[in-house]
C-alpha cells in the first residue's frame, strides 16, 4: 500500500509540469524523496513561487519558469527525461465556461504539445491529469470507465480532448500514456483563496477566521473526496505500469462518497466553531453526485490507496490550522 517502497532506477529524471501548483509540488517532494530527480516547468498562472522555491536547496530541483502552450519550451523542458507527470492545466467548470478560448489553447494545446515534446525525446512514461468531469451528465453510481455521458462544460471538454489525443499518441507512437481521472482532490497546499478556490481548503480558512461560508446548492451534492497521497500514489504507479495498460484512462479517487453538507458540520465541529452556512445557487455544469469504481486502477496500475477522507481530512486541517 502506498508509494514509499515504489522503486525508480537510479538517477531517473522527472519532469513535472505544474509543478508549483498543489497536486505538482506535492509531487515534487514524493519524487525527491524517493531520491530521484526532478524538473518543475511551471509558468506561475496558477502555481506559486513559494511551492517551487521549497526545493531549491535540493540539489536533484530544477525549475523552469515556462509555459506549455509554447512548443519549443516543451521540448527543452523534455530533454533526457525518463517520466512526465503532466499537471498543468487551468482547473474550475465555471472559469472554463467563462473563458473558452483559453482552456483549448492550455488544457488541450498545451497538452499536446507535452506530448509531443515527450515522444520526440523518448520519453518512456507520459502520466497526465484527467478529470472525473468527463463523465458529465451520466446517471450512474459508482462512475466507471467507458461508461461517459455527455460533457457539461468546456473543462470537462478539454480532458475528453487529452484523454483521446494520449490515446493517438499510444497508438500511433508507442508513447505508454495513462490519464488520471481525478475525483475531487484535496490535502496540503491546495490553495484556499480566489473565487474559484476548492471547496475543503475554502471552507476551512472561511471558519477560522470566522467567515460565514456559502454553499452553491442544498449541500445535498456528493464527491468522492481523494486525499493527495492517493493521487501520488497513482501517478508514481503508473510510472512503472504495463505497456498494455498505456493508452487509457484510470478512475483516481478512494472509492467513497462524501455529502457537501456533512463535511461543513463536520468542518466545524472539527474546528470548534458554530457557524451557520449560507446557501447560493447551484454553479453551472456541475455534476449532483460522483463516486468513483477505481477496481480497473487496481488491476492494471496496482493502486491500493489507504487514506480514506476521515484520515485525509484531519491531516488536511492540520496542516492548514499551522499553515494559514
Amino acid at each position: 500500500m502506498g508509494y514509499t517502497d515504489v522503486k525508480f532506477p537510479e538517477n531517473s529524471l522527472f519532469l513535472v509540469t505544474g509543478g508549483a501548483g498543489f497536486i505538482g509540488s506535492n509531487l515534487c517532494e514524493a519524487i525527491l524523496k524517493l531520491g530521484c530527480r526532478v524538473r518543475c516547468l511551471d509558468d506561475l498562472s496558477t502555481g506559486k513561487q513559494k511551492n517551487a522555491d521549497m526545493f531549491a536547496d535540493n540539489p536533484n530541483y530544477e525549475f523552469i519558469k515556462g509555459d506549455i502552450k509554447n512548443f519549443d519550451t516543451c521540448l527543452k523542458a523534455c530533454e533526457g527525461v525518463d517520466y512526465v507527470l503532466n499537471q498543468a492545466a487551468w482547473g474550475s467548470v465555471p472559469r472554463s465556461i467563462e473563458m473558452p478560448l483559453f482552456y483549448c489553447a492550455n488544457n488541450i494545446q498545451g497538452t499536446l504539445n507535452m506530448l509531443e515534446a515527450a515522444r520526440r525525446n523518448n520519453v518512456k512514461k507520459f502520466v497526465y491529469a484527467s478529470s472525473s468531469s468527463v463523465y458529465g451528465d451520466e446517471p450512474n453510481l459508482p462512475k466507471k470507465e467507458g461508461r461517459e455521458g455527455n460533457l457539461l462544460s468546456p473543462y470537462a471538454l478539454t480532458k475528453m480532448c487529452d484523454e483521446e489525443w494520449a490515446k493517438q499518441y499510444t497508438r500511433h507512437y508507442g508513447l505508454d500514456t495513462y490519464g488520471m481521472r481525478y475525483f475531487n482532490v484535496f490535502g496540503r497546499r491546495q490553495d484556499p483563496d480566489g473565487a474559484y478556490a476548492a471547496v475543503i481548503p475554502k471552507f476551512i480558512k472561511q471558519l477560522l477566521n470566522g467567515e460565514v461560508p456559502t454553499i452553491n446548492g442544498d449541500g445535498k451534492q456528493s464527491r468522492d473526496f481523494t486525499y493527495i497521497e492517493n493521487v501520488i500514489e497513482a501517478n508514481l504507479k503508473a510510472c512503472l505500469a504495463s505497456h498494455e495498460a498505456a493508452g487509457e484512462a484510470f478512475n483516481i479517487a478512494y472509492g467513497g462518497r462524501e455529502y457537501l453538507i456533512d463535511i461543513y458540520y463536520g468542518l466545524t465541529e472539527a474546528l470548534g466553531v458554530d457557524i451557520e452556512p449560507n446557501f447560493g445557487p447551484d454553479r453551472a455544469g456541475d455534476i449532483k453526485h460522483s463516486n468513483a469504481d477505481i477496481s480497473k486502477a487496481k488491476a492494471l496500475l496496482g493502486y491500493d490507496p489507504d487514506w480514506s477522507f476521515e484520515k485525509g481530512i484531519k491531516a488536511a486541517i492540520e496542516w492548514y490550522k499551522e499553515n494559514l
